[in-house]
């Protein structure tokens, strides 16, 4: 394979980068032979692989010659380089991102400092003694640091609107009255910690990835935003609680899939969520062999349906009572061993965590 070009490393380098991307050496090669097979659609090649990784379930924003890879050949194989080689078949494409609750970046706000760090160490599985003191702790500095640069506590006094509220266990409030000579601190007025719009946090904050999906850049948002306001007929699909083991739910599952495989425009993103078998998979449970086959006919079910194998996504959560070590909260994606017979027909199927966040366009949406 030859190396690519001065141009062409510059180009994929800057494109990449408008994606939120870092390309390594051999993932730069890799995208650059995939371009090779299109010398008369570069530009929407390269516009529909990174679409297409987009989409992908990524641990990281720096990309080796695997992820790359493993895209290229999803796209080669099923031959949606050439289908797709048009900018509006293209921008109608949704650019769907799943970020894992296990790769979510952490971060903590310095008090001393005023400024948020990453965590970067190695999370435990379990928690320690002190760990339900520093959740409260950290949720109180995320709060503070953001009353204090509201505009409303420059001044000396709340300005008092009665309303009816709920305050639950564990809820922050901000409080207004007068300790007493007792040590009893008297409340006249307390409320909820103030809103702060999301552009008002992000120009605050810029340069931080909170969400997970890598830290888009003002172009590419512009970008976004307009593809979103285009797919006035793009829909999402969520279903839950989809039994496997019941005839009676994979039968009206067959009628839901079949009435929107005959609409014009066929949903980008199908959500299914668990629990996906009417029994709890606890150690009682003893029929993994015939759930690991119930999910290989899920996906004869899906493949049956052309479109939607070709133009939608289809997103598998688990629910409380599914395979898995506990049911704690996040819960890891659902075994390999379950799962092996449907990704079969259903190659490009996204297993992941609950909950889940997944951004779509200019869309960022919290699954649980």
């Amino acid at each position: 394979m030859a190396a690519p070009s001065a141009a062409m490393r510059k180009k994929l380098q800057r494109k990449f980068r408008l994606r939120g991307f870092t390309l390594k050496v051999d993932a730069l090669e890799e995208a650059a032979a995939f371009l090779d097979r299109f010398p008369d659609a570069e530009d929407d090649a390269l516009d529909l692989l990174l679409d297409e990784l987009d989409k992908e379930p990524l641990k990281s924003s720096i990309l080796d010659r695997d992820a790359v890879r493993r895209v290229v050949s999803l796209l080669v194989e099923a031959e949606e380089a050439v289908d797709a080689a048009s900018p509006a078949a293209t921008s109608a494409r949704s650019a769907l991102r799943v970020v894992d609750s296990f790769v979510v970046p952490r971060f903590h706000y310095d008090p001393i400092k005023k400024v948020f760090y990453e965590h970067t160490g190695r999370l435990s599985i379990h928690g320690e003694a002190g760990d339900k003191a520093a959740l409260y702790r950290d949720r109180y500095q995320v709060l503070l640091q953001r009353l204090a640069r509201d505009k409303y506590f420059s001044r000396p006094a709340f300005e008092t609107v009665m309303t009816e509220s709920f305050f639950v266990e564990n809820t922050v409030i901000v409080a207004e009255g007068e300790l007493l000579l007792n040590g009893i601190f008297q409340v006249n007025t307390c409320g909820f910690p103030p809103l702060e719009d999301r552009e008002a946090s992000l120009s605050l904050l810029m340069g931080l990835d909170f969400f997970g999906g890598g830290v888009i850049p003002t172009e590419e948002t512009l970008r976004l935003s307009s593809l979103e306001n285009k797919a006035v007929n793009d829909m999402f699909v969520i279903l839950s609680d989809v039994w496997l083991d019941n005839p009676e739910t994979m039968e009206k599952l067959g009628v839901v899939l079949d009435g929107y495989e005959s609409v014009e425009v066929v949903p980008s993103l199908f959500v299914l969520m668990g629990n996906f078998c009417s029994q709890p998979c606890n150690l009682a449970f003893n029929s993994f062999e015939e759930l690991r086959l119930q999910f290989g006919k899920l996906g004869e079910m899906i493949a049956a349906r052309t479109r939607l194998k070709e133009h939608s996504r289809f997103l598998f959560i688990p629910g409380p009572d599914d395979a898995g070590p506990s049911k704690a909260l996040p819960r890891c994606a659902l075994p390999k061993y379950l799962i092996e017979e449907l990704q079969k027909h259903i190659p490009n199927a996204i297993f992941v965590s609950n909950p889940c966040r997944f951004d779509t366009k200019a869309l960022r949406c919290i699954i649980i």
